[in-house]
């Protein structure tokens, strides 16, 4: 089964002869391969044969990460925005994307914490000047799809649209508001997105428990990062979600940092035993696979991978009537 394979079959709620993997990033390519990407400034100000070059060379370490990891997606990040992601995605899908599913970043489409820069004034904006709130939003909404058009003409197949809502502790507005300024943004351009023919991934880092039914409502194909940090249980939003969203995330991206190897090999058991059951999830970290964090701590969750997918003894899942999924427990 090929990656493109692997995913899209999970996203329709079935189970893969694997659950599928990648990451968001990856910025750990000195480490494994001893070489990194080149710079997003030298990307931005080449042109012609020597930005074609870097755009490659972007590509060649795409490719070495894939292959060596067995990454089922890849989601561009670097260069990560304008005309050169652009590019850079028509490359990766000429070739890379036979076997795997290839998309981009859609940053800005909703009102968020990473867009808000004046909080004082945004949070008086809400009480005061709601129309310019909405209109705000309206227009993120129609360069997020403007943006996902693009994208699809270069070839992507899927997008992922970045926006952290959610702080440990929850949303970062009100429920109420989170209704009146966000969701039906949401409702606007994902369905849209989806009608371009792309594949969509919603992203919030955060404790989304008191909205997740109306953060999955726009029927996005499926969230990231479900944060652990934050209460985002893998088993429990399982138990809510199934059938309506497939899931990505969850292996607590703090223990990959600091470990110790246990409780990271234990943390990717519980995504793994509570999320593939039944199709509908991709084993990743709660966040990315980002610098300072010991390479050896990445392998030691792709070793839990292998143990979940090839071990005799791997125990199967049915959903029974009524979507709801039965739990393994955790050795």
């Amino acid at each position: 089964m090929t990656g493109r394979e692997r995913i899209i079959k999970t996203l329709g709620f079935e189970e893969p002869d694997r659950p599928p993997h990648f990451e968001e990033m990856f910025e750990l390519t000195v480490e494994a391969f001893g070489r990194d990407f080149p710079s997003e400034k030298a990307i931005e100000e080449a042109s012609g044969d020597t930005r074609d070059r870097l755009l490659h060379e972007c590509v060649k370490i795409y490719a070495q990460i894939v292959e060596r990891f067995r990454w089922d997606g890849l989601c561009i990040w670097r260069p990560w925005g304008g005309p050169q992601q652009l590019d850079c995605l028509r490359i990766a899908v000429r070739e890379l994307g036979g076997d795997i599913l290839i998309g981009g970043y859609i940053e800005n489409s909703i009102h968020a914490i990473d867009t808000v820069t004046d909080y004082e004034g945004f949070a008086a904006n809400l009480y005061e000047r709601p129309a310019d709130i909405h209109a705000q939003a309206l227009e993120k909404s129609d360069r997020a799809i403007a943006r996902g058009r693009a994208m699809r003409e270069a070839g992507a197949d899927f997008i992922n649209l970045v926006s952290d809502v959610a702080f440990n502790g929850g949303p970062f507005i009100s429920p109420p508001m989170f209704n009146e300024f966000i969701i039906p943004y949401m409702h606007r351009h994902i369905p849209a997105l989806k009608a371009e023919g792309l594949y969509v991934i919603q992203h919030s880092d955060g404790n989304l428990m008191p909205i997740l039914d109306e953060w999955i409502s726009p029927g996005m194909h499926m969230l990231h990062s479900l944060d652990p940090m934050a209460g985002m249980d893998m088993a429990e939003v399982k138990r809510r979600t199934y059938g309506k969203v497939a899931l990505m995330g969850n292996v607590q991206c703090n223990l990959l940092q600091d470990g110790p190897e246990d409780l990271i090999r234990a943390s990717a058991r519980y995504a793994l035993q509570h999320g593939a059951p039944g199709g509908g999830y991709v084993f990743s970290s709660s966040n990315t696979i980002f610098p300072g964090m010991p390479l050896r701590h990445y392998e030691v969750m792709l070793e839990e991978l292998d143990r979940h997918s090839d071990s005799p003894s791997h125990p199967r899942y049915n959903v029974p009537e009524g979507k709801d999924v039965r739990h393994a427990p955790v050795p």
